[in-house]
């Protein structure tokens, strides 16, 4: 094991209470509209926007489906008794039938909006993304009751205003959430829906002393003008459509291809234009396709014991991994900048760097990386690039990302003069390989970062989860230090958040490329270096 020398033990995160007790209040909120119909009628609706936003498309149709179901049966049963009690049991056979396409029209007029606005809204520029589920939420039911009156359900038997309103207003919420609430981004947005909502609640109160009237076709009690709905709908569907989310093409980033090689061959790699898109090959037939701007580096193989395990974890809850990990912090009271910012001010990052971070899930350590460095970054799950590659787009930054493992990356020696992973290396396959392929691509005299979860942490909050994929497992998790090759220097392991993580920073020497390491006297008086003993995390 190398000499470590530094340990700490006692470094904690300050905490908020006040931001606690406001997430505890948030919470309850939400927790009480499951109960109570006058506050879910709102709650509801921003976790529906909320969590159709964390699918992908198809995957958020079913899964909205599904939850949409039981409430739609509940909302056309009793349609479907006061028509068989007019006509009699011997009907029933037809009233089935009806009763069937009455639940599947409730069903579409509470999915398809949602769907509507997953497919449309991240096409659409800032505050205008919030507009496709509101509009849809009015248009979509009064089309059909345009097309049979008597199918009076779902949103379109109620105050479409309402409905439009309640909508509007949770893909809002949902649009400031994503954007952490940061008030220059949120501002103009903000002003906005204030003010319309002032103007509609003055007209609501003003109609009933007859201050203003409006045509016979505004029935504000009824339904809201559909055809003006339907049109502002499909005025941003063509706007989407004619902004296409785009990707950087592979065949302008020579630099960067420069320093890509098969993490089977070690090859060099270059671009080939194909019919259906680009891909990576060597000189041998290697073919590496990109998909979604994502060069993909896998094979069956690395997608097996731990690593396939828990890849499946992550393929599960990546779209709402960041929420989860946002809302655990701010209900324990931790401050959430403070947190990332407790291993990261660790790395010595200069203004130019090339930056690799291996395991890089949805790209969150990226925020506090200064703007002009190169990222790049690569991950074993296509959903967490798919989020990366999201986020990256919210708080524009680009990256080079790419789908392959850790334990075998796909660049040339010496490329990256910063390198680093957080959370993930505890259940690698080969925890010893990832490391040395880190140190490989990293420049002489890097400091490289390693932090994750300690074996306190995993046993107190994953192993609780109901179906935990944490349980069982071989051996407690611990810090890799005795992993690390005996030549690194500068090495300090230090206990954050109370015990919870760790951060294990190294350097690679600083040596000549003829030399090997391991044969070179600064590295023997280092072998001889007495040892500080690393205390256990669990």
């Amino acid at each position: 094991m190398p000499a470590t020398n530094q340990v700490n033990s006692g470094t904690y995160i300050r905490m908020s209470r006040w931001s606690q007790s406001a997430a505890c209040v948030v919470a309850s909120l939400f927790l009480l509209g499951f109960f109570i119909h006058a506050i879910g009628m709102w709650t509801g609706v921003i976790l529906g926007v909320w969590f159709v936003g964390t699918q992908r498309l198809g995957r958020g149709f079913l899964w909205m489906t599904a939850l949409s179901l039981l409430p739609g049966v509940l909302a056309t049963w009793h349609a479907m008794s006061s028509i068989g009690l007019r006509h009699g049991a011997s009907q029933w056979p037809e009233f089935t039938g009806l009763f069937v396409g009455l639940v599947t029209l409730a069903v579409l007029e509470s999915v398809l909006p949602f769907t509507f606005y997953r497919l449309i809204s991240p096409r659409l520029p800032g505050f205008f993304s919030t507009l496709p589920l509101a509009l849809a939420a009015v248009a979509l039911p009064a089309l059909a009751l345009r097309l049979d009156p008597a199918l009076r359900v779902g949103p379109a038997s109620g105050n479409s205003v309402l409905t439009f309103f309640i909508c509007w207003f949770a893909a809002v919420i949902v649009w400031m959430w994503n954007l952490e609430f940061r008030a220059a981004n949120i501002s103009t947005g903000a002003a906005v829906f204030v003010v319309v909502c002032l103007v509609a609640l003055s007209l609501w109160l003003a109609l009933p002393f007859k201050v203003v009237t409006l045509p016979h076709t505004w029935n504000l009690n009824g339904v809201f003008p559909g055809p003006v709905c339907l049109g502002g709908a499909l005025i941003l569907t063509v706007w989407a459509l004619f902004r296409p989310e785009k990707q950087r093409a592979w065949a302008n980033r020579a630099q960067t291809v420069a320093s890509l090689r098969s993490p089977f061959t070690g090859e060099p790699l270059r671009v080939s234009i194909e019919q259906h898109g680009e891909a990576l090959v060597s000189n041998s037939g290697e073919r590496f396709p990109v998909r979604d701007g994502i060069p993909t580096f896998l094979k069956p193989e690395d997608l097996t014991g731990d690593n396939g395990k828990y890849n499946h974890l992550y393929e599960t809850i990546g779209g709402f991994y960041d929420d989860i990990q946002r809302v655990f912090l701010a209900l324990a009271g931790v401050d959430r900048d403070a947190h990332f910012r407790s291993y990261m001010h660790r790395l010595e990052v200069q203004s130019g760097d090339a930056v690799l971070e291996t395991s890089v899930g949805t790209g969150l350590n990226y925020k506090y990386l200064p703007p002009d460095v190169k990222l790049s970054g690569l991950d074993l799950s296509p959903e967490m690039l798919a989020n990366c590659q999201r986020n990256l787009r919210r708080w524009e930054l680009d990256a080079d990302l790419y789908l392959g493992n850790a334990e075998s990356l796909p660049f040339a020696d010496e490329t990256f003069d910063v390198v680093f992973h957080v959370g993930g290396i505890n259940f690698f396959n080969d925890r010893a390989k990832a490391i040395r392929e880190m140190i490989r691509v990293a420049k002489p005299g890097s400091l490289l970062l390693i932090s994750d979860e300690t074996e306190k942490h995993v046993k107190a909050v994953y192993e609780k989860q109901p179906g935990s994929s944490f349980k069982n497992r071989k051996e407690p998790v611990s810090p890799p230090v005795d992993l690390l090759p005996p030549e690194m220097t500068e090495v300090h392991l230090e206990v954050l958040r109370g015990g919870d993580t760790y951060a294990l920073t190294f350097r690679k020497p600083a040596l000549p490329a003829s030399r090997p390491l391991n044969a070179t006297p600064a590295t023997e008086s280092l072998l001889c270096a007495p040892e500080i003993a690393v205390p256990a995390l669990h």
